[in-house]
This record gives structure tokens, sequence and C-alpha cells, in this order.
């Protein structure tokens, strides 16, 4: 019996009508591996595309196959395909003739078994078996776990009128969780073009053109200053790791890639607590440097281009560079003219096909508007106004889809075990229980 499905029933989650029997997946399915295609025949382009795992979503696929391509391993719509490396994600294929890349398998029923109710049966086991896998990096399904795998099936008619219930509200569901991503798009870039807006004096009708390569116009009044001049430039190190006392009694706060997670939101200004510390003596045996609580940093290499304020006094690893502000500088209104110019940072300075890296010279060289000192600080209480409304809408937006995906699976789980019958319950509201925008 397979592991699951003792999890399963031992945790009394199983309930199914009487007429329905438990099968084993391989008494239902024919499995089939995808092939180990050489590199050799990847490419931008080709015979067909090779599915991956990342393919299991709606991305474009990126590599192609040529050659020769195993008749055994050709995709066709209909199939189920499962991912057998990470989250174990299953998708009924419906991007057409493709070829299976190693690491999935494809399921084409036997007879008496319609595809798309073992495809929403599925993958409740297949998450309890990811829970269940312990992994020092990727988990691993076997074929032999999908196959052993038992679920409660109903007869051939039960399960195409279950399956068709099933598409129309789940197709319901998904559409209005496709409307509540535009719409997250929507504001995202209305916070964005906000942001954007407050550091340029949008208000200011007297304007003039600059060649700031970020902004078409700025205020009358407004200056325009490479950074360096109103703040001083720094940069940070990581004490060597092969001098253990180095690494003792580390007090001091030290930022590193690791921050990054808290600041891609743009949510955070102001950091106060970091991953990791490093001591005086670390910091007297290298070049990082301990900067003062206010020190504005920006993240030049890996996840390039975000940036944040020191809440306390810290040093950074290398990856990062910071100004510590003059007095004619509001270390927030620089980190808004950072964050609202990181499109143009990553798209005209970051260098690298995968890692992006932003180099300290032309950094150097960054240039912001820079308005009267108070009229600094209105912009950034005008920016932390107008995001806290945003950010409202937005969590109440994502709530919402969380509540729908919730029931979405719970919907499929009821079916899929006979909880309810779906002759009957066509045309229910999937939107009950959710609160309106």
């Amino acid at each position: 019996m397979s592991l699951a499905w003792q999890v399963r029933t031992a945790s009394s989650s199983e309930f199914f009508p009487s007429h329905w029997k438990v099968r084993r997946v391989g008494d239902l399915v024919t499995l089939i591996n995808g092939f180990p295609f050489s590199s050799e025949t990847f490419g931008p382009s080709g015979d067909l595309p090779l599915i991956r795992i990342r393919d299991l979503g709606n991305q474009p696929f990126e590599t192609y196959v040529s050659g020769r391509i195993p008749e055994s391993s050709i995709v066709r719509n209909g199939d189920v395909v499962i991912g057998m490396d990470g989250d174990f994600n299953l998708r009924i294929w419906d991007r057409g003739r493709a070829a299976l890349n190693q690491r999935l398998c494809l399921l084409r029923p036997r007879q008496g078994v319609d595809i798309r109710f073992i495809a929403y049966a599925l993958p409740s086991a297949l998450k309890v078996l990811n829970d269940l896998t312990f992994a020092t990096t990727v988990k691993h399904l076997s074929s032999g776990d999908v196959l052993s795998e038992r679920m409660p099936l109903p007869p051939a008619e039960d399960q195409r009128r279950i399956a068709d219930f099933l598409d129309a509200e789940t197709s319901r569901i998904d559409a209005l969780l496709s409307s509540q991503q535009r719409l997250l798009s929507l504001l995202s870039e209305r916070r964005a073009a906000g942001v954007v807006a407050a550091v340029s004096g949008g208000s200011h009708t007297e304007r003039k053109d600059t060649d700031l390569s970020w902004l078409r116009s700025l205020p009358h009044h407004w200056q325009k200053v490479r950074v360096g001049l109103v703040a001083r430039m720094g940069s940070g190190h990581t004490p060597s790791r092969s001098h253990p006392e180095w690494w003792v009694d580390c007090t001091i706060p030290w930022i590193t890639t690791g921050e990054v997670k808290q600041l891609r939101s743009d949510r955070i200004e102001d950091l106060h607590l970091t991953r990791e510390k490093i001591s005086e003596l670390g910091l007297a045996n290298s070049s990082a440097e301990l900067c003062p609580k206010g020190t504005v940093f920006l993240c030049r290499t890996a996840s390039a281009g975000y940036s944040g304020v020191m809440g306390t006094d810290m040093a950074t690893s290398q990856d990062f560079v910071t100004w510590t502000c003059g007095p004619h500088l509001n270390p927030h209104f620089l980190l808004w003219c950072l964050r609202a110019m990181r499109p143009d940072l990553l798209g005209r300075l970051a260098m690298g096909s995968t890692h992006k890296t932003i180099y300290v010279p032309d950094l150097q060289m960054l240039r912001i508007p820079l308005p009267p000192l108070a009229e600094q600080a209105e912009i950034v209480e005008t920016i932390r106004h107008q995001n806290t409304g945003i950010d409202a809408l937005m969590d109440k937006v994502s709530r919402q889809g969380e509540l729908l995906t919730e029931r979405r699976q719970a919907l499929i789980t009821a079916a899929v075990t006979g909880q309810f019958d779906v002759s009957t319950a066509s045309g229910r509201n999937v939107t009950d229980g959710v609160p309106a925008t």
C-alpha cells in the first residue's frame, strides 16, 4: 500500500461512496518517462519544444530539440504530465505537440478511465508524498511512487460527470484569479508610477527638460546632482573565513544578499535586523565599514537594484554600495529615487545574462533630482501616504485570491471523493464567502 494512501486513510480524510472502488494508479494509467535528450540537440528553435519542469507553467518555451525524437516521448494535448523533481507539479497538457525531457513523466488512461478525473484526484496524493519526502537539495519522485499510489474511483460515467463539473467550476475560479492577478499588476504599476511622479515633482507645473535617463522633466526650481556630491559613497567587505577568531563574539549587524528578500516588495524602508553579524575584530581586519544609522544601501550583484536604509549602525558585504547622506540630502528621498530608477539601473547599467551586476564606477556617476530639503521630506511623506492606500488594496485582493484558491482545492477534493452529487451542484456561486473588492 502506498505511503500517501496510508497517511490519508489514517487521518480519516478519505471518505467516498460505497460503490466506488479503491484502485492502484498503475492499474488505471500507462506511465511513460521522459527521454534523456542530449544537450547537443537543444537550441532556441528546433523541431519540437522541449518540456522541462519549468514548462509546466505558462511561460514561453525556452528550449527546443531537433533530430531523432522517440515517438514515446512526444506529448499530446490531453496527456497528464508530472514533474518528478521539486514540487511534483501536475498539468493536463494543452500546449500542443512537444518532447518530454527526463525527470518528467506522462500518464495516459487505460480503458474505462477518464484521465481528467485522475488529473484532479492525483495532486493531493502527490502533495502528501512531497511533504513526506526528505531532501537536502531537490526532492525526487519515482515512477514507482506514482504507480503504487491508490485512489477511490467511481464508475466511468461518474468520472465523466465529475470531470465535466470540475472543468466548468475551476474555469470560473481561474478566470476570477486571472482578473485578480491583472488587478494586482495594475496596482503595482500605479504604485511605481506614483513614486516616479513624486520624486520628479509631478505636482509642479513649471518644468524644465532634464537629461536624466529615467526622467523627462523636473520642476524649474529643482537641481539635479551627482549623488557623490551630497553623500559619501562606500562599500562593504567580508572578513576572511579562514580566521575563525574573526567570527567570534559577532555583534555588528551585517547586510548580505540574504536581506534582499525583506526589501523586494519596497514596503520596508528601514532595515533593522540582519541574518548575520560580524565582530569588531573582523571589522578591523577587513575593508568592511561600520556605517551610521540612516545610511542608504543598494545591492549591486545577484539581486541587483534593491535598496534600503540602515535602521541602526551596520556594515555590509561587498555586494553593496552605501551612501551616507550629507546635510542637503534626505536619506529616504534618496531611497525612493533609487527605487524609482531601478528599471533604468537594471536596463542600462546592469551587466550579465544570468546574475546581473551593477559596477561601482557606474554608481559613482549616478545622478538624482535635488529639491530643497524641506520638500524632500514632504515628498517622502507623500509617497508613504499613497503607498499605504495601494498596499492595503493589494493585500485585500491577494487575500481574495488566497480564499478562491482554497475554495478551488476544497471543491476538487470534495468532488473526487464523492462528498456531493455534482449533477445537482452546477452553477453554485464559487465566490460565496470571498469578500468583494
